[in-house]
């Protein structure tokens, strides 16, 4: 008989959590190369459209980043410094 695993709702959202903000940097290391892609010249897109677009997403990435950091750091309880003297 198979017992079940249970994992607490708080524990596995932060699992979630950390789990998305360890695949931040890849996701965003694909959108940045995305412009490397793009058709240069004749009717392709401008330096000026592709140097927009990396900083949108490096401010996307900024927002997403911080939206994470307080969703995870708001589900850990607060750390009380113990004195030992």
């Amino acid at each position: 008989m198979k017992s079940s695993v249970f994992l607490e709702r708080r524990a596995y959202h932060r699992r979630r959590m950390r789990d998305l903000a360890r695949a931040v940097p890849v996701f965003g290391g694909v959108l940045i190369c995305i412009p490397l892609l793009w058709p240069q010249g004749e009717g392709g897109v401008t330096n000026a459209n592709a140097i927009v677009y990396v900083f949108g997403v490096w401010v996307v990435l900024i927002a997403l980043a911080a939206l994470i950091s307080r969703a995870v750091q708001s589900d850990e309880p607060p750390v009380v410094p113990t004195d030992e003297s």
